[in-house]
């Protein structure tokens, strides 16, 4: 038996084999620790979905106000009663609740809406 395993040792074959094997079971490992580190991390402090909160006070609108609407995509905002505003697919839709707003957000006053700035 003893000389059994004498050959088996020499044999150049068989010890690549184990070797392959020691270096698969090895990364192996070493790819099971790496996994359990980075589970390890608070939950709270990832962001899979790359959104950030930012906690802001609720804007300030005056009595009598006049609430406007814009587009996601666009640049202009309307009356509610403009035709402009209901060319915009409801999905579209952003509401404001004055004009301030709409203006701070980056749009300016529709053309053809009239009593509009």
């Amino acid at each position: 038996m003893q000389l059994k395993l004498k050959s088996l040792a020499s044999s150049e074959r068989l010890f690549i084999a184990v070797l392959l094997c020691l270096v698969g079971v090895v990364s192996f490992m070493l790819g099971r620790h790496s996994d359990v580190e980075s589970s390890l991390t608070p939950v709270a402090a990832e962001n899979s979905a790359g959104v950030v909160f930012i906690d802001t006070p609720d804007p300030v609108v005056e009595p009598g106000a006049i609430r406007v609407v814009a587009s996601k995509g666009g640049t202009k905002y309307h009356l509610l009663t403009c035709s402009g505003a209901s060319t915009i697919k409801e999905t579209n839709k952003i509401y404001f609740d004055s004009i301030d707003q709409a203006k701070a957000a980056g749009y300016t006053p529709a053309a053809n809406c009239k009593g509009l700035e």
